[in-house]
């Protein structure tokens, strides 16, 4: 897959094969629009899975659903604790290989954590990459493909996902590590809209904080 400008108002994305082989539709000259449909299928999935990355949505109750237990067929799995670092690693990969154009298995999931956290095959190994996608699965967040051992994430888990990962890290987080801070001096070289987004709800939060009695800074034992 590739996606590149062209231009300064056009975005384009294409889908190359170097060898038909890998797409196991044949080779000859008359399964040419078979191949063709099949690199299409791969260009739309992946522009679609980059929209739904891009608008992110936690439906109602997600929040006090995910910690809960669920099933997998007739076995008892755990849930999602996103306060785990396990669990945030196996979301990372999980919207990582989303735009898949064939899914992903098991030894391709435990790869993708083992490369985005630098783990090696002892510190994750493939039995924890096994019950980590069973847990997703039972929350729905991936499915597998067909009858195969092969397995792909919905456009509307991709939502959830992202919004999940982006609301965690990229909104609770700093905005409590903010809101600790009173100084405004530290302005970045650019200054965005999401910056000023950012200062706005430090600032927000401090006076809630306060109202709601809630400690900002370090206590002292009386």
């Amino acid at each position: 897959m590739k996606w590149y400008t062209k231009g300064e108002r056009v975005t384009r994305f294409e889908a190359i094969v170097h060898n038909t082989r890998a797409l196991n539709t044949g080779r000859t000259l008359d399964k040419f629009p078979v191949i063709v449909a099949r690199l299409a299928g791969m260009t739309d999935r992946f522009t679609s899975m980059l929209d739904c990355v891009h608008i992110g949505f936690l439906p109602d109750g997600i929040l006090d659903e995910l910690p809960l237990a669920s099933k997998v067929g007739g076995s008892r799995v755990g849930g999602i604790d996103l306060n785990k670092a396990r669990m945030r690693n196996a979301l990372a990969a999980t919207l990582a290989l989303a735009v898949a154009p064939a899914g992903f298995t098991v030894a391709d999931f435990t790869a993708k954590v083992r490369g985005m956290t630098g783990q090696d095959d002892v510190g994750y190994t493939i039995r924890q990459g096994a019950y980590d996608l069973r847990k997703l699965r039972g929350k729905n967040l991936v499915v597998p493909i067909g009858r195969s051992r092969r397995y792909e994430v919905p456009g509307d888990a991709v939502r959830t996902v992202a919004a999940l990962t982006v609301l965690r890290d990229q909104v609770i987080a700093p905005i409590l590590a903010g809101v600790r801070s009173s100084r405004h001096d530290q302005a970045p070289g650019t200054w965005t809209q999401i910056d000023e987004d950012y200062l706005t709800l430090r600032d927000d939060m401090a006076t809630l904080f306060a109202d709601l009695g809630i400690a900002t800074g370090r206590l002292i034992a009386a």
